[in-house]
């Protein structure tokens, strides 16, 4: 046995003794296989159970995803039924759910965390929501839509947050990224849903006000569906494991039973904060997995009406979009959860590469897709050959990544409060995401909606956008790997903070919010 053979041998005995349930970590954060997560065994009943859980995480999620897409295409019907503007439309699609979103998910995911209540939390805030979707239907100006979209907001602030965590403990750390990628099909689903409902709708003369009320009432009865059927599971251990760290939320009250239920939360809070801060790799991770974000939000909320636009005299072409964004992208997250599994026990960082690469990969043929109907002379129809099959590339490339990286980032996260941490990685995407729509309202706001010019403008945005968040992501993310391995290894911040990595979050922090306000402030002065 070489010396590096004896380290790891030690390091499986002395981490077996130490951590029971823990990882065993090599000096390039491989974890060996031979060290289970769980041991009790499960019954087919249980199996059944778990399967109906995360159905149900799912339709709950792709409920969310279909409200958030659905106005993009009902966008021109929905601009003059409202008599809306381009700006006031990208407050809507932008920052109206996205500031909520952000502040408001960090504290429910801590008090969720912290009361053990995770289910509870995730059942109030679909009923909510769901009943927000309801009053968007209902409304008839700007002001009564946009506060009906902040209070979409406000519910679902911390839906995603909430089921990935519930997910990583229902199905346990063997299943865990097919789990998650299962869990993220909703996106695509629910986009695909959108665009053949949307499709309907346009042919038969319906309102698009139908689908959003019918949405938000589909919305309360999953919401009853979640409290009835969902019971909170058991913390599972996660990759890394720091071992000051407690355990159980809620440990702060049992290990100062004199103190107040507040001191105590106070205690838990900091505690979870300081150890995402001590982390190498989450800031360079969130920040990078922000820019991916961007990129998506501006392809769902601005690409159907844009292609619809580009190809006025082809209707089936919302239904035929649909059908690509839910089977290639069902196809290729679920293929990253796959391929994230089969390849776990030789490296960690698939997800990492599939998002990096995919993205970079994808966005050659994003610009394939906006520049298809002039690659094509002109021609509607020979342009819908080249969109279909290079929207149908650029899905299968950049998609594989939602569910394993997600996984990935839930894995190393502390058990006890990994959905205040799913949260605050959330919640720094949603800010840098939101800002996409923001930009693009701005930019075509000296255009009637219904010009070339506006059509035009729209072109390059996405063409210009997307492909630099992708590749912006791809960057970043494959300069992380060294700092994913290092966390992987346990070879985090110790000891006081220095005074650079407080500096540093705190740069970062603020540069985040400063950007925003100055987004939201002069969508706001434009939006009339």
């Amino acid at each position: 046995m070489d010396p590096t053979d004896q380290e790891k041998e030690h390091n499986h005995r002395s981490l077996s003794t130490e951590l029971p349930s823990a990882t065993l970590t090599s000096e390039d954060g491989d974890i060996s296989r031979n060290i289970p997560f769980h041991h009790a065994p499960t019954s087919l009943i249980a199996n059944i159970y778990k399967i109906i859980c995360v159905i149900l995480l799912f339709v709950n999620y792709f409920l969310a995803q279909y409200d958030k897409f659905i106005l993009s295409y009902f966008q021109s019907s929905v601009l003059v039924s409202l008599s809306l503007t381009s700006t006031q439309y990208a407050l809507l699609s932008g920052y109206a759910t996205g500031i909520v979103y952000a502040i408001l998910a960090l504290p429910i995911t801590f008090l969720s965390d912290y009361t053990r209540a995770r289910v509870w939390v995730l059942s109030i805030a679909a009923a909510w929501w769901s009943i927000c979707v309801i009053f968007q239907g209902l409304s008839n100006d700007f002001g009564q839509i946009f506060c009906a979209r902040l209070g979409m907001g406000i519910g679902q602030a911390s839906v995603e947050a909430l089921s990935v965590s519930l997910i990583s403990d229902f199905v346990g750390w063997r299943n865990v990224f097919l789990g998650e990628s299962v869990f993220y099909v909703g996106v695509y689903i629910g986009e695909a849903i959108s665009g053949q409902i949307a499709t309907a709708f346009t042919e038969s003369g319906t309102s698009w006000r139908v689908a959003l009320r019918a949405i938000g009432i589909t919305g309360c009865i999953v919401a009853v569906l979640l409290r009835l059927i969902l019971r909170e599971p058991e913390r599972r251990n996660g990759l890394v494991q720091d071992s000051h760290q407690d355990t159980e939320p809620g440990s702060g009250e049992m290990l100062h039973a004199r103190s107040s239920r507040l001191r105590a939360a106070r205690r838990d809070f900091r505690a979870s904060l300081s150890y995402i801060i001590r982390m190498r790799s989450f800031w360079l991770l969130v920040l990078s997995a922000g820019f991916r974000q961007l990129a998506g939000n501006v392809f769902g909320y601005y690409m159907p009406s844009y292609l619809g636009d580009t190809y006025p005299d082809h209707t089936e072409l919302f239904s035929r979009y649909g059908i690509i964004v839910g089977v290639v992208g069902t196809v290729a997250v679920l293929s990253g959860g796959v391929l994230t599994s089969l390849f776990w026990h030789r490296t960690k960082l698939t997800p990492i590469y599939l998002t990096a690469i995919g993205g970079m990969v994808s966005s050659l043929f994003v610009l394939l897709m906006v520049f298809s109907r002039d690659i094509a002379d002109g021609s509607q129809d020979r342009g819908l050959q080249i969109l279909y099959g290079t929207m149908s590339l650029a899905y299968l490339t950049a998609e594989t990544w939602l569910g394993c990286l997600f996984a990935l980032v839930a894995l190393l996260l502390p058990p006890a409060y990994k959905t205040f941490g799913l949260a605050i990685w959330g919640s720094v995407q949603v800010l840098i995401y939101s800002s996409g729509p923001e930009i693009i309202g701005l930019a075509l706001m000296d255009h009637e909606t219904t010009s070339e010019g506006y059509r035009r403008a729209t072109q390059i945005c996405l063409a210009v956008i997307i492909p630099t968040g992708y590749w912006l992501a791809g960057v970043g993310l494959l300069l992380s790997i060294p700092l994913v391995k290092r966390d992987l290894r346990r070879e985090m911040v110790q000891g006081s903070l220095s005074r650079g990595r407080r500096y540093g979050v705190g740069i970062f922090g603020a540069a985040l919010g400063v950007g925003v306000v100055v987004l939201f402030v002069v969508s706001l002065v434009y939006q009339a």
